[in-house]
């Protein structure tokens, strides 16, 4: 029934990347109410407003983390009202084969689904963002083979070894507020579930986990608190810089 499932999906969602892209580039020179001008901006910005200060709306990713501006974004953009809105998502099939003595072998779907809402607000800005996975349905409740995958547990009680364990329904239920002025500005974050500012953005929103549907073997580790469940992060951003600290429960997600 699953592999069935990920078949479904997976065919229904083939032609979303390039209409994506497509349907992002038509909005590129509407003007978003909330989004200040910045000389040498490219006009497209105006379409996708940062959520966290006076730079290009490509850079955000998970939580409050930056990426490079460089890597792009295809998404569904459209506007109601005074509200910009975004989203964009991926379903992958895989078929998963690890060898040896310790390897397995499944066939499941990746998957990631992201939304998001912006509008002015006072002097400031909001952001509302939501972000999902359909691994519970698609991966299974055991996870899948992954070899040298160490570091956390499916059950909250076994640790995993040599597999990777589903994502959780709700990765990301989150708000931000920010005030900025032509160069700088001031954030505010808060979620449940959400990330904290610790390092790099979560892999499925960093460009190489368009390529690679399967978790690296460092994702317990580098990314083991992007799903937390309680999250206030404050920081500020000047020009390229950003300075943000945040405070969050001990306990951790499954992710």
């Amino acid at each position: 029934m699953r592999r069935h499932l990920c078949l479904v999906l997976v065919l229904a969602t083939v032609p979303s990347p390039a209409l994506a892209q497509m349907q992002g580039h038509e909005h590129g020179s509407k003007q978003v109410p909330g989004h200040a001008e910045h000389e040498g901006r490219d006009e497209g910005l105006h379409a996708f407003p940062a959520l966290l200060g006076p730079y290009e709306g490509t850079r955000d990713a998970s939580g409050t983390s930056w990426q490079p501006a460089s890597a792009g974004h295809e998404a569904w953009h459209a506007g109601a009202g005074a509200w910009s809105l975004m989203l964009h998502g991926l379903v992958m099939p895989v078929w998963d084969h690890q060898g040896g003595d310790r390897g397995d072998e499944d066939v499941f779907a990746s998957s990631m689904i992201m939304g998001r809402a912006v509008r002015a607000a006072g002097p400031g800005r909001l952001g509302l963002r939501a972000m999902l996975s359909l691994d519970p349905a698609l991966v299974g409740r055991e996870g899948y083979p992954l070899l040298l995958q160490t570091g956390e547990t499916s059950d909250g009680i076994t640790p995993l070894i040599d597999r990777q364990h589903p994502h959780d329904l709700f990765a990301e239920l989150g708000a931000s507020y920010s005030i900025s002025g032509r160069r700088h500005s001031l954030f505010a974050y808060g979620a449940l579930p959400g990330e904290p500012a610790l390092g790099p953005p979560v892999y499925l929103h960093r460009r190489s986990g368009m390529d690679i549907p399967e978790a690296p073997i460092s994702h317990h580790w580098l990314d083991s608190s992007h799903i937390t469940f309680g999250v206030v992060t404050l920081g500020g951003t000047w020009r390229d810089w950003k300075v943000e600290g945040s405070a969050f429960r001990g306990r951790l997600g499954t992710a």
